[in-house]
Formats: C-alpha cells, structure tokens, sequence
C-alpha cells in the first residue's frame, strides 16, 4: 500500500535567542523523565517475588495488588493532565509529580528495614509470620505515592517540553519539535531497559535495601534535573481542558433532551465558532446534536457570539469531537485486551526465577530482567520495519509500499494471541520437570530447565506490541481531529489502567474457581503445584475470541482515512 510523505519549505527562527524556553532547557526535561523512568522501571519488576518472599503474600493476591497498582499508575496520568490543563499548570504538577514519587521511593526503601516487614523464615513454613496491618499500610502507602507521583510527572512531562518549543509551525520548529518528541521516547526506551537490567541486578545480588536504595537517589537526581533550570522554563497558564468540552457535550444533550429532531430541513441554527469548517452536525449519533442547538439566540448567546452557559450550548466542533471518540472505543477495547496478555509479567518472573538463568557459569540473569527482551524486540524491529523491510520491499514493487493501520493493529493482536500459547506450553513443560525432579513442594528450587523456554512469548509478545501498540497510537491521532491530538496517550493509559483491571478480574476468578478444600488453584503461590499453564490457556481463548472481536470492529469501522486517501 502507497505510504503518503509531505513537504515543506525552510524558515530559519532561532530557539536560543528567547529569555525563556527554548532548546536549553530541553536536557533538563529529558533528564527528569529519564532518571524518572529508570528509578521506576526499576523496582517494579522484583516486586512480585518482594511481596511473595518478604511479606508472606500470596502469589494470587500479590498480582492482585500490582495490578491495581499498574493500573493506577496507567490512570493517574489522565487525571494528572486534566488537572495540569484546566487548573494548575504543567510545570507545578510535574513538581509535585517529583515530589510525591520521591516520598513514595522513601517510604518503599524504608520497608527494606528488619522492623518494617515480617521476620526473615523458611517460605510455606508453618512457623512464618504474616506482615502485621501498620507493615503492609507502609507499604501501600509507598505504593498510592508512587501512582500518584507517576500522574504528575507522565501527565505533562511531553506537553511542557514541546511548550518549550513554541507554537510556531515552520518547518525548523517542526524538526526540532519531532527532534525532541523521538528523543524523548528514545530515552524512555533506554531508561526502562536500564531499569530492568542494571537496577534489578543490584536488588538480586546486593539485597533489596540497596536495590530500593539506587533508585531513591536516581529519583533525587530526577527532581534535582528539572527544578535546576526552573528560572529558564516556560510556564504556560492552565485553560480549559478537552475532557470538559466532551462533559459539556453529554451534559448539554441532557439538558436539551426535549427538543425534537428532525431529519428535514428545519429552521434550527447551529452553534459553531467562527471560521470553522463544521456549520452542521453530522447525523450520526444525533442526539448528540441537541447540545449545538441555538433555540433563543437572545438567551442562549451573549452580545459578542459566545455561548451564556457553554454546559448547555456546545459547538458543532464539540459534538463532532466527541462522535469522533465514540467511533474509535471499539477498535480501542481490542488493544485493552490485548495488553491483558502484556500485563502477565508478575507471574513470569516467578517462572523465570526457578528456570536455568545462567548465560555462562558465574554470570545468571535476573528474572526480573526478561521482560526488557520486549523493549529490545520493539526497538530492533521498529528500526528493521522503517529503515530495511519497507525500504527493501519498495524497491523491488517500484514505489512506497507499507501495512495500513487496520492491518497492523489486526497483525498485532494475532501475535499476542500465539504467544499466551507459546507461554501456555512453556509453563507446561516447566511444571512437568519440577514434578520430575521431585520438587512439587519446593517452588524456588532451580530446575534443569532453561529459561529460553520464555523467550518465544517475550518476542511474540514485543512484535504484537510494535505491531499494535504503535498502530493505535497513529490510528487514533490520524481518526480523530487534529483538536484532540493528545487524546491518542490518553487513550493507550486508560487502556492499559483497564488492562490491569480485567488482569485483576480474571486471576481473582480463576483462583476461586479452581481452588479447593484438598486442591490448589490454578495460580498459587507454589507454582509447582499449580496449574499456570490452564491459566494461559484460557488468556489464549479469550485472545482469539477478541482477534475476532477485533475484526467485526474493523468491518463495522469502515475504511479509515489512511486507506480513504490511498483510495484517491
């Protein structure tokens, strides 16, 4: 398929010359994301076999927990930004940001202390004590900090470096701009690489209290970086918020809902800005319409145009917006269960840590570190796709070819669906060598089995993530007006924060389903004894059941614009 390419003309505006803003102040925002990135993306991996070893939590109930941690921390953002918006300004709620998520590294490091958690015992004794109720609120307590400190920072962390850039739309502006967006995700990229590797490996050969410990200081170091160049910074004022121009779509309709539609032609007048495109409203979803409706013009406008009480006179822009958001959620729930399967990692990193590590003799990964082969695998071929496949595959057809967006993101849940059965085989046979090896009690015992049994899943599992993911991502900015264009990050959050959620709903069932006075569920605690592979294999069904879903949403969606346009 024909890929479109644009062109532009040079206009030189420097960046350097303003007093505030400008590409110095960039390296600031960069480093406080990246020393952000790598504090948290390096404790989250270890926390599973944490809460399991050193609080005597069950293994069930510990992803329970970190599912609605993720999911927090994948939610806070969408509030984060509404807030930053709409009342406090980004620069100050990226200060905050910093601030809670370093009291939520301290309170987390100061669990690590003898007096903070149960006493050290032999795991599944019947002498090992539980963590007491002022333990475990220590613990959450660092857990809410966290979430909510990752709202602030993650919520305006982009947005307040592209405001360092300006507005301006020339084409040097431009490249900078795209300079510093692919710079920017570069880092992240790095940082949680760095976090899974480098942070987890100190907390499984040194101890958890300097484990917890390194990324305490990397945090300081995160909140040094921005407040550093504060004088410098461009802070703009807060103003209304696109989330409320949606609520005062719904609420307006509500209001209005006694005025009756007609599909003629009638004397009705439409309320829209000046200069905009849209004079009408669609007749998709037209109760929707009933919000942009002028009734009494001496009423419902003030003497200047403007709507009196924009909560019951919308734009036509507004309702359009909002049609346009409604259209794109069926094509957005098939990635939320999709990134179901992505969520799973809690219990690989009990898998791996009792499979063959060893690269060579003396030198063992960490479990925790696997997950970052997915970072790899999404990095390489994002490179591969975009500088050898496409390229390679153009020449010989004799013009630019590439997949559409439908294509991919389709292309992405199949992936993610072969690999919850490759895991579902893996586990299999990690079970049936435990059980071989007379280790059905003993779940950390280290089997003769490698660990290379994962990395089937960990690659399916990064290409449906470079496929799908990244395909939502440019579906949702090229489908919805280009007014919502931050809508597509708000998007991937509050699908990965439902994720977790659905992750928590399904081992929550599954455990009370499968377990019994004499047997033990299919996700205990000892792996060993449970049945983790039937666990995949039912996350597999559901896949392929949402694979279909997701392609009677795509028929139902119609072409989108990228295939409208190579139909020209």
């Amino acid at each position: 398929m024909d890929c479109p390419s644009e062109h532009g003309q040079m206009i030189t505006e420097p960046l350097l010359s303003n007093r505030k803003g400008g590409i110095r102040t960039l390296p600031f925002i960069l480093a406080n994301e990246a020393f952000e990135s790598l504090a948290n993306y390096g404790l989250f991996p270890n926390l599973i076999l944490y809460l399991t070893r050193e609080y005597r939590i069950d293994a069930a109930k510990g992803a329970h927990v970190l599912f609605l941690l993720s999911s927090a921390i994948n939610f806070t953002p969408i509030l984060g930004a509404f807030l930053a918006d709409t009342y406090v300004g980004r620069y100050r709620m990226i200060g905050f940001g910093c601030m809670a998520s370093l009291l939520g590294m301290v309170l987390l490091w100061l669990t690590t202390f003898p007096e903070a958690r149960p006493p050290p015992c032999v795991q599944f004794s019947y002498d090992c004590k539980s963590a007491t109720t002022l333990q475990l609120l220590l613990l959450y307590t660092a857990f809410c900090f966290l979430a909510i400190g990752a709202g602030g920072i993650r919520s305006s962390s982009l947005a307040f470096g592209a405001d360092q850039l300006g507005t301006s739309n020339s084409l040097e502006h431009a490249r900078i701009r795209e300079s510093f967006f692919s710079w920017y995700y570069g880092i992240v990229a790095a940082s949680v690489f760095l976090g899974m590797t480098f942070v987890v490996y100190i907390q499984d050969n040194i101890g958890w209290m300097v484990g917890f410990g390194v990324p305490v200081v990397l945090m300081i170091l995160s909140s040094l970086s921005f407040f550093v160049a504060s004088p410098s910074y461009v802070k703009s004022k807060p103003k209304a918020s696109w989330i409320t121009g949606l609520a005062q779509v719904v609420v307006g309709s509500i209001r209005n809902r006694r005025i009756k539609l007609s599909s003629q032609a009638t004397d009705k007048v439409d309320y829209h800005t000046t200069g905009s495109m849209l004079l009408v409203p669609s007749e998709k979803l037209r109760f929707l319409n009933k919000a942009c409706i002028i009734r009494n013009p001496q009423e419902d406008l003030t003497p200047d145009g403007k709507a009196s009480d924009p909560w019951s006179l919308c734009t036509v822009d507004q309702v359009e917006d909002l049609k346009a958001l409604i259209k794109v959620i069926p094509i957005w729930s098939t990635g939320m269960l999709k990134s179901v399967n992505v969520s799973q990692g809690s219990f690989l990193v009990l898998q791996a840590s009792t499979m063959n590590r060893h690269i060579t003799s003396k030198f063992e990964v960490p479990a925790a570190s696997f997950p970052s082969i997915v970072v790899l695998v999404i990095t390489t071929w994002v490179v591969l796709y975009d500088r050898i496949i496409i390229p390679l595959v153009s020449k010989v057809r004799g013009k630019i070819v590439c997949l559409n967006l439908k294509q991919r993101m389709g292309i992405g849940i199949l992936l993610s669906t072969i690999s919850m059965a490759a895991l579902a085989i893996a586990e299999s046979f990690r079970r049936a060598t435990a059980i071989k090896e007379g280790f059905p009690d003993n779940p950390n015992a280290e089997l003769h089995i490698s660990a290379m049994w994962l990395l089937p899943y960990f690659v399916l599992s990064g290409l449906a993530e470079a496929f799908n993911a990244i395909g939502q991502n440019e579906f949702f900015y090229t489908e919805l007006p280009k007014s919502m264009s931050s809508v597509a990050s708000t998007l991937q959050g509050l699908g990965l924060s439902a994720a977790s959620l659905v992750s928590s709903f399904i081992v929550s069932a599954v455990r009370d389903f499968t377990k019994g006075e004499a047997q033990e569920s299919w996700v205990s605690s000892n792996i060993n004894k449970g049945h983790y592979d039937y666990y995949y294999w039912i996350l597999t069904i559901l896949s392929l059941v949402n694979f279909i879903y997701y392609l009677v949403c795509s028929k139902t969606y119609g072409p989108c614009r990228q295939e409208k346009w190579f139909n020209r």
